[in-house]
């Protein structure tokens, strides 16, 4: 499972990866992963071309999307208020094809070219510009409430074998996007979008889909990509029959109860068979042409890398053919063997988590490709002989009938992420945390493979934006405790990921059931994300008891889960047709229970940090820990009991149902949407 911070299925959209800058003059032979490229030119090198001033790099980069150009200016690096050629990007996705080199000469004296100049012109015009009706109007108010954020990695000094090693990952990773919208019953939607409707095209990218999803426009009817004839009216998925999915609100529900188990296998799709019976059909049966051709892509990476990187050879083998059979489990047996000694890179491509379907049941298709960073090692040589220690520290909160286990799982490996296509690429924020894999002997056993994201909000814009809405939000006792620095956020990460193999999990049976069974595909999910995000501030209090880390150390890490809380809860409870959100409920819950035991107060008359807005959160640090463990009790016995009634009185409590307002969540998302989200895109430098 993971932890977010926070295809299009045309080929005029199929995702192209392209150049960004200039050459990175290191002379260093490792790749290079930065939030925000843009190598300067060389000594006496020079720029020619007319002057591009008009438009601020905040509007440039607000407006791009607008006109569904893949442009981004990465930095003002001269400071001289003007676009120079090597400030510009160019990112995946958005134009077919586009590469840099359209954009951007080549040579001593670097140039826009006329393409640019004229897509200059378009964008000063589109500053001022009005929205030929509503629809279009709330599709640039979603538009708005993200900012571009780009990622990007230079491999322009990787040998030729390991560039053609990612040239294919790239191709799997298009692939994987086209298969993802099949899941997802978006691929026919494409074609729907107006033609002159840019901003719409972008939309349609940003979010794999037509539906607005961001806070100020998720629930707003005349806000999508396509016109509102043209728009789906309930939730769509590839995954079980249309109508009966639409037609039925408790479709989930009676799938559950269902005699036939093999229809909640994660790797299906639910069909209708021989006299309209539900049948499961292995994704491998329903998508045949699409999973040969990531296997073919798959085996030709394998051949690019010769004699080296053997492990991950053996995994990119063991993905191929598990993509042809669905037997994933060599596949995650080969991907567990992996780590931050035998491998530089980070992949994972295959189908995983449930989230964003339905019944938060069957595994999207996804790809995380990266560069291991080496930091992980100080983590993990902290926690790894405190494995069992954790573990038994649950345990007891938990009680009976759950008991401590052996434990074997492997601490967080670090990634700085170069690539995240299908269900990893998301519209708003990024995975910063993951545990994988979910099912499967893999999984139970205790062997699989955490991972922290390292590269993401690590960006200037991010950190200032951050700052803002924490003074905006926290009093000023709490904000005395703000720190931008890396660290207690990499912590709290490695610790949730790390408790998603301690205490009662997914596979756990309570009464005989496994969580799925005993409270529903998404309130398992919410419970175990709480379970582990949870013992994110648990161990922290842990650790700091054991003087493994300072005081000091701990409450700045809680006034940073506290800010990532309020991120979440600005997202809203409830999604289409009412699906929970679980991160989001998650964080409501803890809000609330910290807010009941005093550690986190709500001051309506004192004025917050940022000396303008009135009513602010303080917190009680010394409170905290009681607090904490208190809630750590409470989930750990609701997932080893299998107790549903208690965990549904959380959700009414902290929570409510849907389309209740609560107070201070509407604040909470006032503040925290002043600024828009991160929206990631990707670019790769091959040469």
């Amino acid at each position: 499972m993971n932890k977010p911070r926070l295809s299009l299925a045309l080929a005029a959209f199929v995702p192209v990866f392209a150049a960004f800058g200039c050459e990175n003059k290191s002379a260093h032979p490792e790749p290079k992963v930065t939030s925000a490229p843009g190598a300067a030119p060389a000594p006496g090198e020079k720029t020619a071309g007319p002057r591009l001033d008009r438009l601020t790099r905040a509007e440039l980069n607000r407006l791009a999307p607008e006109l569904a150009l893949p442009l981004f200016w990465t930095e003002d690096k001269n400071k001289d208020g003007a676009l120079d050629p090597d400030e510009l990007a160019v990112y995946w996705g958005l134009e077919r094809g586009a590469a840099l080199e359209e954009y951007v000469t080549k040579g001593p004296t670097p140039a826009f070219t006329p393409k640019m100049l004229e897509a200059y012109e378009r964008l000063v015009k589109e500053k001022d510009a009005t929205p030929k009706d509503a629809r279009r109007a709330a599709v640039q108010k979603e538009l708005a409430q993200g900012r571009v954020t780009l990622v990007a990695t230079d491999l322009s000094k990787a040998d030729a074998e390991e560039r053609r090693f990612v040239a294919a990952i790239m191709k799997a990773s298009e692939l994987i996007e086209v298969l993802y919208a099949k899941q997802q019953a978006v691929t026919d939607l494409a074609a729907k979008v107006p033609a002159d409707d840019l901003a719409s095209r972008t939309l349609f990218f940003r979010g794999q889909g037509p539906k607005c999803e961001a806070p100020l426009t998720e629930g707003d009817p005349a806000c999508g990509a396509l016109l509102p004839a043209d728009m789906p009216k309930t939730k769509l998925s590839g995954l079980y029959p249309a109508d009966l999915l639409a037609a039925n609100p408790k479709f989930c529900d009676e799938l559950q109860k269902k005699k036939d188990k093999a229809l909640l296998d994660p790797f299906t799709a639910v069909v209708k068979g021989d006299k309209g019976a539900l049948v499961a059909k292995p994704f491998h049966e329903v998508w045949p042409d699409e999973v040969k051709a990531i296997a073919k892509e798959l085996e030709g990476a394998a051949d690019a890398l010769g004699s080296r990187e053997p492990a991950l050879k053996d995994y990119l083998r063991a993905a191929a053919k598990a993509f042809g059979d669905d037997a994933w489990w060599p596949a995650d047996e080969a991907w567990a063997k992996m780590d931050a000694k035998n491998s530089k890179f980070y992949l994972r491509i295959a189908p995983d988590e449930v989230y964003d379907e339905p019944c938060s049941t069957k595994a999207l298709y996804h790809v995380s490709f990266g560069l291991i960073n080496q930091g992980s090692l100080k983590w993990q040589q902290k926690l790894d002989p405190l494995k069992t220690d954790m573990e038994k520290a649950l345990a007891a909160l938990a009680g009976k009938p759950y008991a401590a286990r052996a434990v074997s799982f492997k601490l967080p490996d670090f990634v700085d992420i170069a690539l995240n296509a299908g269900d990893s690429r998301k519209a708003f924020g990024a995975t910063i945390g993951q545990s994988l894999p979910n099912f499967g002997p893999v999984a139970n056993g205790g062997r699989g493979r955490t991972v922290a994201m390292t590269n993401f909000y690590t960006d200037p814009d991010s950190i200032a934006t951050s700052k803002e809405q924490g003074e905006s939000l926290f009093c000023k006792d709490a904000m005395a405790k703000w720190t931008s620095a890396q660290e207690p956020q990499l912590m709290s990460t490695v610790l949730h990921e790390a408790a998603h193999n301690l205490g009662p999990a997914h596979q756990y049976k309570a009464n005989g059931k496994i969580d799925r069974e005993a409270f529903g595909g998404p309130l398992a999910s919410t419970l175990e994300e709480l379970k582990a995000q949870t013992a994110a501030l648990y161990f922290t209090e842990w650790l700091a008891d054991r003087k493994e880390i300072t005081r000091d150390e701990a409450d700045k890490a809680h006034v940073r889960d506290m800010f990532w809380a309020f991120g979440h809860i600005s997202r809203g409870m409830y999604g289409e047709n009412n699906h929970p959100k679980n991160y989001s409920q998650l964080a409501a819950i803890q809000l609330g229970w910290l807010m009941k035991t005093g550690s986190v107060t709500w001051k309506p008359e004192e004025t917050a940090a940022n000396g303008k807005d009135k009513g602010c959160f303080s917190l009680d640090l010394a409170k905290m820990p009681a607090a904490i463990t208190s809630l750590m009790t409470e989930v750990a016995q609701i997932k080893g009991q299998g107790n549903k009634p208690r965990a549904d009185a959380l959700i009414k409590e902290h929570v409510g149902a849907p389309g209740e307002k609560r107070p201070l969540h509407t604040v909470i998302t006032e503040r925290i949407t002043r600024a828009p989200k991160a929206s990631f895109v990707y670019s790769v430098k091959l040469d």
